[in-house]
């Protein structure tokens, strides 16, 4: 074989390693935080007022990690009028969900037993009518 059939073949051996790591890299899932992410931006102002009526509230939504229960145990305020709590995954976006908060009711439980084990954040938005608030806490399953 002479030099020119060698740089020949190299040139396609690259451009097929190339086109097989083009082809791997489209074929891979990327889950983003949220698929809303830009508009979701526009609107965090909301957000931070939550945060900011979460710090001087006298009664907050409060959660108690059980594991050898395999369960997750909020007591709720009774101001509470509507709320939801989601349990969001970082790592795969198709396990997140969402379970609305029940009004009137002390204290809701939700099991984790058919979760995936390791990490979760737990976000809890509610509102009392005339302010919402909101928390966030992490636990590993």
């Amino acid at each position: 074989m002479n030099w020119g059939k060698s740089i020949i073949l190299a040139f396609i051996l690259f451009g097929s390693f190339i086109g097989f790591l083009v082809y791997r890299m489209m074929r891979t899932q990327v889950d983003l935080v949220r698929p809303d992410y830009y508009q979701t931006e526009m609107a965090y102002q909301q957000q931070i007022d939550r945060v900011a009526h979460t710090k001087t509230a006298k009664e907050l939504v409060t959660m108690q990690y059980r594991p050898q229960k395999q369960q997750v145990q909020f007591s709720v305020p009774n101001t509470v009028q509507e709320g939801k709590i989601q349990f969001f995954r970082p790592s795969d976006a198709k396990l997140d969900f969402t379970v609305a908060v029940r009004p009137g009711a002390a204290a809701q439980t939700i099991s984790t037993e058919t979760l995936k084990t390791g990490y979760w954040r737990v976000k809890v938005t509610w509102s009392d009518g005339n302010q919402e608030y909101y928390t966030e806490e992490e636990i590993i399953i």
